[in-house]
């Protein structure tokens, strides 16, 4: 029982970490770092120490915490009356059928996505981006673009997650 409660707080922190680590990037430093990047042209500073010390750690944190997130959350419905076979079936294989399973069903698919679209499209684009492996400029203007896009993505997806999360712990979503 103690380790599922461990489990749980890890969960719930980690998805903290994560969807505020994904706010922060969308709604603070990319906007930053774009005003940066034109005051670079007059003079000003530039983006150079966000994306040389901020962004590589922030990355780390982002990215992993998206990995203990997903982990637990599968511990948890593995080890639940749930079970991650029935909330990835969306609880169509379970009798009696739960809309509680189905609610919880439908965010861990979205939490999956959007930790697939962490590790294979947010973070090697960024890799290029912040020059970790080498690209050609347009390479990285792609980078950008893709990087960009499955962030936004990301944040669509975080608010119907989270919804569809806390239906399974019997919070009023579905009625």
């Amino acid at each position: 029982m103690e380790i599922a409660i461990f489990d749980r707080w890890l969960h719930i922190v980690a998805g903290v970490m994560w969807i505020g680590l994904l706010y922060y990037f969308n709604f603070v430093q990319v906007p930053a770092l774009g005003q940066a990047a034109a005051e670079a042209n007059s003079g000003g500073p530039g983006g150079a120490a966000i994306t040389k010390y901020v962004a590589p750690r922030a990355l780390f944190w982002f990215r992993y915490s998206a990995l203990v997130t997903w982990l637990t959350g599968a511990y948890y419905l593995h080890a639940s009356p749930y079970t991650l076979h029935g909330a990835f079936t969306l609880g169509l294989s379970a009798e009696p059928r739960s809309l509680a399973l189905t609610g919880i069903g439908m965010g861990a698919w979205l939490g999956t996505i959007m930790l697939l679209n962490v590790w294979g499209l947010i973070w090697p684009n960024q890799k290029k981006i912040l020059g970790i492996v080498p690209a050609t400029d347009e390479q990285k203007v792609h980078a950008r673009r893709v990087a960009f896009l499955a962030s936004r993505t990301n944040t669509a997806l975080s608010i119907p997650m989270l919804m569809f999360m806390q239906s399974g712990h019997g919070l009023p979503f579905f009625g």
